[in-house]
């Protein structure tokens, strides 16, 4: 009788640890998966970057073998007979200086809006913000005729730096302003009670406290920046004065030649670097988008 009574308590306990076992499998496959859809377009991306030209159109080769020798000979065509490192120096300084003037704007402007009462602030930035629904292609020729004509900078990667405020400070500012909302009144106003004025009291509270949402702003600044293809495409033809996103297509695609090592070695190392980048301020961006203040 006691063995069976034994077996009677032990049979829960095996019930909770297979639906243990069962929840964790489960876990591990679901996350097999993700990896799988995640790192497979990367891993065939390296593989292609190693294959020879005969691998790389040949049918009956599959992503990860391969017939030919492996080489580096598509990075040693992408370095030495491109302007591949120039593309990548235009594109970081254009994402770069498109950050700065963003944020030097956005700031105080978004922090304006947000928190000083003044009539029609609400519907102003709604306004600012509708202008960055407006599809580029409408406004690629005016601004050409602008950019270009009136102040002679055609066919320079400076006119991009000009250009593309006009789509990265209206979402920005969206951005911040909401972020700026959720910033405790209490934490501002016992500055100024501490003898802060308004400016000392956004230097050393509110900008400190919103460090993530700054940090998640810049993000999509340079994201935006460094994803157009239409404004640089417009604005620069020279091979040195274009961004990855034009030079790549434009130079490495001639008619139906496509050079598909190449294309895929400059996709490559254009986007590891910026992955890396980005998982560097992962929990600043995560912390901005959810709006958590500390």
């Amino acid at each position: 009788m006691a063995a069976l009574a034994l077996e009677a308590r032990s049979r829960p306990a095996r019930g909770i640890k297979w639906r243990k076992k069962a929840q964790l499998a489960r876990s591990y496959l679901a996350l097999g998966l993700y990896l799988f859809v995640a790192v497979f377009p990367l891993l065939w991306m390296f593989m292609a970057t190693l294959k020879d030209d005969a691998d790389l159109v040949d049918a009956t080769v599959s992503p990860f073998w391969f017939h030919k020798p492996l080489a580096l000979n598509h990075y040693e065509y992408l370095f030495t007979r491109t302007n591949f490192v120039q593309w990548l120096v235009n594109t970081f300084t254009i994402s770069g200086l498109t950050v700065g003037i963003t944020l030097a704007i956005c700031i105080p402007g978004a922090y304006a809006l947000a928190r000083l009462e003044f009539a029609g602030a609400e519907k102003l930035g709604i306004g600012i913000f509708m202008t960055y629904l407006v599809p580029p292609i409408l406004l690629f020729l005016p601004l050409s005729r602008l950019v270009a004509g009136g102040l002679h900078l055609g066919n320079n990667k400076l006119a991009l730096v000009l250009v593309y405020p006009t789509f990265t400070i209206p979402f920005c500012m969206w951005l911040l302003m909401g972020f700026f909302k959720r910033v405790p009144r209490e934490v501002e106003e016992a500055a100024l009670v501490d003898g802060c004025n308004r400016w000392q009291a956004v230097r050393r509270v509110v900008l400190p406290i919103s460090v993530a949402g700054i940090l998640t702003v810049a993000i999509f600044a340079f994201t935006l920046a460094m994803q157009d293809f239409l404004y640089a495409l417009t604005f620069t033809s020279s091979s040195d004065q274009k961004p990855l996103t034009v030079g790549v297509p434009t130079e490495l695609m001639r008619g139906d030649v496509f050079f598909w090592g190449e294309l895929m070695t400059a996709a490559l190392v254009a986007g590891v670097p910026v992955a890396i980048l980005y998982n560097f301020f992962l929990d600043y961006f995560i912390e901005g988008i959810t709006g958590s203040v500390k």
